[in-house]
């Protein structure tokens, strides 16, 4: 790649601890090693759609390590529900003299990511989520601030719950996954997790409820938003689909914390921890693994290696084609939540 070559970077979909290190390490690496120039978007594929930019320069960067969100903005638009949308944003690349792309985000913008890079634009991903639910990578940034935020919530949530004698239950998010459920409930002490990998039973929360109270102590339910009662459906904020298909959730843990008031009799308060989860500043870890992989993606761009993304496989950071890694999500093993229940009650 020649030394005037310029680089876009987005970030797309919901926003995350540790976006705001990858854009840093992109940037640092891409003029102080290769002597590229580097070029933002703002607010996702909007960005490339409406030709909204923004410089990243070592001065726009210097102090958004430990920052959360992203400097960038983000949305959740997708170019292949507007008109010519791919045309457009090739058009954009065009008259900003953009050469290739860093997309950084989840199942949704690294889909877009793919289906541009199919159609001959050149792209490299950055697997970001919260939800730890992309696949060809053992782990995502994001997600180990989320689940301390969780866990921290948890653990202030059990000395209320028993100086008041109440069941509390602790929504967190994951729409097709539970591992933020999982792996907060396990280091909060939780003593039931319902992920959205398989229906629950009101009746077995229930049981489990009445047992924590006869021993004396407040029992504490984590449940993802995504979760499905075994005679219901998913709990809605409302109807409406966003650009991607996707309909908003939230609401199963105060609707579970009323079921469980009404069938044992114990009261039962719900805390939905929402986009707390997504806010402040991001773990050491994930600014660790955030930096690696813009540095990854970074060698990726120069070596042209165009239509894959950066991962973590163990420790290591390696590239697999982004067509694999949207390929489907990575959900919980059933098995996983059968070795929590040793610890219930």
């Amino acid at each position: 790649m020649s030394a005037a070559e310029r680089i876009g970077v987005l970030t797309g979909g919901g926003d995350c601890p540790g976006l705001n290190a990858v854009i840093r390490a992109v940037t640092r690496k891409g003029i102080e090693v290769h002597g590229k120039e580097i070029v933002g978007f703002r607010s996702g594929w909007r960005g490339p759609l409406e030709g909204l930019t923004m410089p990243l320069g070592l001065e726009e960067v210097e102090r958004i390590l430990d920052r959360g969100g992203t400097i960038l903005g983000s949305s959740r638009t997708n170019p292949y529900k507007e008109a010519d949308g791919v045309a457009r944003i090739k058009r954009t690349m065009a008259e900003q003299r953009i050469d290739a792309l860093v997309a950084i985000g989840g199942e949704d913008t690294l889909g877009v990511a793919n289906g541009l890079h199919e159609e001959g634009v050149p792209v490299v991903g950055v697997p970001k989520t919260i939800d730890n639910d992309l696949d060809a990578t053992d782990y995502t940034f994001g997600f180990d601030t989320a689940v301390h935020i969780a866990t921290e919530a948890i653990d202030r949530l059990r000395t209320t719950a028993e100086s008041h004698h109440r069941a509390l239950v602790v929504e967190v998010m994951g729409r097709h996954a539970g591992w933020i459920a999982l792996h907060s409930g396990l280091a909060g002490g939780a003593n039931v997790i319902l992920g959205p990998e398989q229906r629950f039973s009101v009746d077995w929360v229930c049981d489990w409820v009445t047992r924590r109270f006869e021993r004396q102590y407040a029992p504490i339910i984590v449940v993802a938003e995504g979760a499905v009662p075994e005679d219901g459906a998913e709990v809605l904020q409302g109807g409406e689909r966003d650009a991607f298909g996707h309909v908003r959730l939230g609401g199963v843990g105060t609707w579970l914390a009323e079921e469980i008031s009404q069938r044992t009799g114990n009261e039962s308060r719900a805390v939905v921890l929402g986009h707390t989860q997504r806010g402040g500043t991001p773990t050491a870890y994930d600014r660790v693994l955030a930096t690696r992989f813009g540095l990854h993606a970074m060698d990726a761009l120069t070596e042209r290696d165009f239509g894959s993304m950066v991962a973590l496989r163990g420790t290591e950071i390696v590239r697999v084609p982004l067509a694999e890694a949207t390929a489907q999500l990575k959900t919980v093993p059933l098995h996983r939540y059968t070795e929590a229940q040793a610890l219930f009650g």
